[in-house]
């Protein structure tokens, strides 16, 4: 079987994007590792596919599929690509889309810019919510990694995000402790660990070892955790420009149950057909 796909980018985190509005797809896990396989398949951070919703008041419904086949809860920079892909192919017309994700119901809209601002919901704290085994509600937590104490940001933009403040990202055990941080016993469905680095109170700079995929050139619920907690902490004031490896976003956040509002570009790269293998 031959299957179409799109490739997309925002700020570089990268996508094989699926339409299942008017087939079905059922891929398996394996199918899926070989399919963002960079050498065996197409190569990506992670699948999307477009789907219909399951809800009446929905337009579309939206799974994300990691590099190593798990399916997870939200993706930022995905949702901006979402936008463009449903925009581009006449899925539909407008400007505001309600979309069902597996972390809740996100609103993303397109600009006049081109850019899109994706409505991320409102930031999630309590432990069980997030999870996070044995917190006790406050955002900074310390984890024990290999026997050093790291003060971490918990809290969940639809996924499980630890973030820490960092002298410089350029110098932060990204590779290393990301790894370790992402399956630490304390986090039983694995955690985005996120590496900030405060330049002014309107300005960060952030490395983020993603869940499942590695580190990714961007990640937009990571950028979305780590100004939430910045702010918490007192080091930002919204509006902050977060830049990544693959460029830059605008996070927004007025505090307490308010939404987070993510900004940033979204591209296509290419189409194409992949054999699947059976």
């Amino acid at each position: 079987m031959r299957l179409r796909f799109t490739k997309m980018q925002g700020l570089g985190n990268d996508f094989v994007v699926l339409d299942g509005m008017t087939q079905r797809i059922d891929l398996s896990v394996p199918q899926l590792r070989r399919l963002a396989d960079r050498h065996f398949g197409v190569g990506c951070d992670q699948v999307l596919l477009v789907e219909k919703p399951d809800s009446a008041d929905v337009d579309f419904r939206y799974r994300i599929f990691n590099a190593d086949g798990g399916e997870v809860e939200q993706c930022g920079n995905g949702a901006r690509c979402f936008v463009q892909f449903v925009r581009d192919r006449g899925l539909t017309a407008k400007r505001v889309i309600r979309v069902e994700t597996r972390g809740g119901i996100i609103e993303p809209r397109l600009e006049d810019d081109g850019q899109v601002t994706v409505d991320m919901a409102v930031p999630r704290f309590e432990p069980a919510e997030i999870p996070y085994v044995g917190g006790n509600g406050d955002v900074v937590q310390t984890l024990d990694v290999d026997g050093v104490s790291v003060p971490v940001s918990v809290l969940s933009m639809g996924n499980p995000h630890a973030v820490q403040v960092v002298h410089s990202v350029d110098d932060a055990p990204v590779l290393t402790q990301g790894p370790r941080i992402e399956h630490h016993a304390r986090f039983p469905k694995g955690v985005n660990a996120g590496y900030m680095q405060v330049v002014d109170r309107a300005n960060i700079r952030l490395r983020v070892w993603e869940r499942g995929a590695g580190e990714t050139l961007a990640c937009g619920t990571g950028a979305c955790a780590a100004v939430v907690s910045g702010i918490l902490l007192g080091l930002l004031d919204s509006p902050v420009r977060v830049a990544t490896r693959g460029g830059a976003l605008t996070i927004a956040w007025r505090g307490g149950q308010s939404p987070v509002l993510m900004t940033g570009p979204a591209a296509t790269v290419f189409e194409g057909e992949w054999q699947v293998s059976e």
